[in-house]
């Protein structure tokens, strides 16, 4: 296939943020639908000579060039503590260390609690790992097994605990919300652990059925219940309470930070600033073009290798859409949208979502509530309409 034109202007596109997908699991999540292929261990040497591959020709290419300090690296997946203690370190060589480093780079990485022992974690912090995004999701045993998690109710607190003797405090727990009633769950006990952890920072997920997962064919079957909306969004609700009641910051949507503990890398893709993404199923993004690799890990690794890079797709995105993802990702944090001007159809809008709780103005900005959150979509699509 042909791939459009890209215009781009004169030169290449400076990146300081980079996003590494680490396409490993031990076992695929009932509600998963990343681009992971199961793998109980190992493949770290095939994965950095596959991202090594697929960086070169991106310098090649000449759209996006890495600048010669990076802001922020993120490595996610799959599960990134799956490549073992010495992948960071390999990943640092593949993308440069002059690159990495800055005194000011936050060099983010996920691991799941069952893969992430004492070894890793001084590994990872050895070779410039600072910030640690720890997928626990719940505390509660039969939730766990549920959702085909292997580590136990204790493994988030260790995980926090091996991470903090290793001297990463930078840290992030995952929890996930609106669970089926029949889990048994009480998401309240969870909130309550995560603030006994006292982690600097806290991700919420809500769940969504996916077609192609365990649980979108359990439902599909009638064997497993559809989301509860309602359910969805007293538990967001309630997260939300508790979370800022305890001292963190609601700044976006799904993440809460103690003040000055906000993930860096996350703001690029909410402010709109160029990025580049390595791996299967990763996306970059160089103003106007998006560009997003291909899915399977397999036909990723043939294509890197053989000096085609990762690419699946690209588009260039007009002045519409560009204006409706810049309100929608605005709309998303605590920054907000400018006040429109007084008057106008947006205005009127605006002040009817503040008599319904949806939205605050503060300071010319336009914050939405968490009430406000649950109804992202539509609010975005009717301020543009």
């Amino acid at each position: 296939m042909t791939k459009p034109a890209v215009q781009t202007g004169a030169g290449a596109i400076t990146v300081a943020s980079v996003y590494v997908h680490a396409p490993f699991c031990a076992r695929r999540c009932v509600y998963c639908d990343f681009a992971v292929k199961v793998q109980a261990e190992g493949g770290a040497e095939e994965w950095l000579e596959a991202v090594g591959a697929e960086l070169r020709h991106t310098q090649q290419e000449g759209w996006l060039e890495l600048a010669d300090e990076l802001d922020t690296l993120y490595v996610g997946g799959g599960t990134p503590s799956l490549l073992g203690p010495d992948a960071m370190a390999g990943l640092s060589e593949v993308i440069g260390r002059d690159r990495l480093g800055g005194r000011g780079l936050e060099w983010t990485a996920e691991a799941n609690p069952e893969s992430f022992d004492r070894r890793l974690a001084e590994a990872w912090q050895r070779a410039g790992v600072n910030r640690l995004s720890l997928g626990v999701q719940s505390f509660h045993e039969p939730t766990l097994r549920w959702m085909g998690r292997m580590h136990g109710s204790e493994g988030g607190p260790q995980a926090v605990a091996t991470a903090r003797a290793a001297g990463i405090g930078e840290l992030s727990i995952d929890l996930i919300f609106g669970l089926p009633a029949t889990v048994g769950r009480s998401w309240s006990e969870d909130l309550e652990r995560a603030l006994d952890l006292d982690v600097p920072h806290v991700s919420l997920y809500g769940l969504s059925v996916e077609p192609g997962t365990a649980l979108g064919r359990a439902v599909a079957e009638g064997r497993e219940p559809s989301v509860n909306e309602d359910r969805y969004a007293d538990e967001f609700l309630e997260a939300a309470e508790t979370l800022t009641r305890s001292g963190y910051v609601h700044y976006e949507v799904s993440n809460f930070a103690r003040p000055g503990h906000e993930a860096r890398h996350n703001s690029v893709y909410w402010e709109g600033r160029p990025y580049l993404g390595l791996g299967n199923g990763a996306h970059s993004y160089g103003p106007p073009v998006r560009r997003w690799n291909v899915r399977d890990w397999e036909a990723y690794r043939a294509r890197a290798l053989s000096g085609q890079g990762g690419e699946e797709g690209r588009e260039v995105l007009d002045s519409g859409a560009r204006e409706l993802e810049r309100i929608w990702l605005s709309l998303r944090t605590r920054r907000g949208l400018t006040v429109p001007e007084r008057g106008s159809r947006t205005a009127r809008l605006v002040d009817s979502w503040v008599r319904e709780g949806l939205a605050q103005v503060r300071e010319e900005r336009v914050r939405l509530t968490a009430r406000g959150w649950l109804l992202l979509d539509r609010l975005a699509i009717d301020l543009t309409g």
